[in-house]
């Protein structure tokens, strides 16, 4: 039997205030369970822009690498570029969350409750119950997405306004450190 290892590695500093204050952020925004899986995110997010580097050397592999992110829904082929992937952040993976996207196309009214069908057996994708909540949806199956006891609701207004709302400031805050 293989052992099986973690998939991400810690922050080098445990108990950075304006780390822990972020991550606190988006675990609220996105229902996680726990910091590892923010981490984890952040482990694959660091691989893609790592392997993206080495294909700048080897831009006859690139087409593959870019037609890959964009079924797994990262990137757009109009912005398939080398900068585009490096500009990727753990946002971009976390909104491709199959928790995540249920709670967006309105299967649940919250996030957290967005989890609870999913590890409950109510959504399926394909036809295939998924009972995983980090499972990354791909582009194409989203429109698969179906929940087997309830109608699209509307997500609470005020839940959706909150998240567009951190989500403008975040941005705006980006361009300005960019800046």
């Amino acid at each position: 039997m293989i052992k099986k290892r973690k998939t991400y590695t810690k922050p080098k500093n445990l108990f950075d205030k304006s780390r822990i204050e972020g991550d606190k952020e988006l675990t609220k925004r996105y229902g996680l369970k726990n910091k590892a899986e923010i981490w984890k995110a952040e482990s694959e997010v660091k691989r893609i822009r790592t392997e993206a580097k080495r294909l700048i050397i080897e831009p006859e592999k690139q087409e593959a690498f870019f037609k890959n992110l964009e079924i797994r829904g990262l990137i757009k082929d109009s912005e398939a570029t080398i900068d585009a992937v490096l500009s990727l952040s753990k946002e971009n993976l976390l909104n491709r969350r199959l928790q995540t996207i249920v709670f967006k196309l309105g299967f649940a009214r919250t996030i957290k409750e967005a989890r609870q069908l999913i590890t409950h057996r109510k959504i399926k994708i394909n036809g295939k119950i998924v009972t995983i909540p980090s499972y990354t949806v791909r582009a194409g199956e989203e429109s698969l997405i179906k929940s087997t006891i309830l109608p699209k609701t509307k997500p609470k207004k005020e839940k959706i306004e909150e998240a567009e709302e951190k989500e403008e400031i975040q941005e705006t805050s980006e361009t300005k450190e960019n800046g």
